[in-house]
């Protein structure tokens, strides 16, 4: 009798565990934000009233990331870049994670996720705390950052104007 009841007992169990992962696990992956809806920051975009060549460059979403470059040119030389990513950290949140020449890596969780725009925050980073994009028509782009530096809060805006990536890549 002990054995039929243990072999009960395990048939319910067997029955009723796949029930259960199939019902939590669509609950799961809908609570994760989706990447998707950024998809309007591909391209590649030329910083206006920059030298030729300031490009920032983001690649489609592919494999769960966009990847993009930013490059700073003046008198002819790259003076500045970096490498950014937008992905979803071990928590499912939307993360942008800049990795500045001659800084350290940071990461700054998604707060708002609007129709053609996005922000970013990390209350505890130097500066900027928060970085912000949104789209301006079909070919512009307004970047922006902002926080807090010294106590005094500081904003900077960085206009771009959308190019072909074979222009923007060919620039001096």
């Amino acid at each position: 009798m002990r054995h039929a009841a243990a072999s009960i007992s395990a048939c319910v169990f067997a029955a009723l565990v796949p029930l259960a992962l199939s019902t939590a696990a669509p609950r799961a992956q809908a609570a994760e934000p989706s990447l998707e809806p950024l998809g309007w920051l591909a391209g590649c975009w030329a910083a206006e009233n920059a030298d030729a060549g300031s490009v920032e460059h983001w690649l489609p979403l592919a494999g769960g990331t966009m990847l993009g470059v930013s490059r700073t040119v003046k008198n002819g030389r790259t003076v500045d870049h970096e490498f950014l990513q937008i992905r979803r950290d071990a928590e499912g949140r939307v993360v942008y994670v800049a990795m500045p020449a001659r800084q350290k890596e940071a990461s700054f969780t998604a707060i708002t996720m609007g129709e053609r725009e996005v922000t970013f925050e990390n209350p505890t980073h130097d500066f900027p705390q928060r970085i912000l994009y949104k789209a301006v028509g079909e070919d512009r782009l307004a970047a922006r950052i902002e926080g807090q530096r010294n106590g005094t809060t500081r904003g900077i805006d960085f206009p771009m104007r959308r190019v072909s990536c074979d222009v923007a890549l060919k620039a001096p």
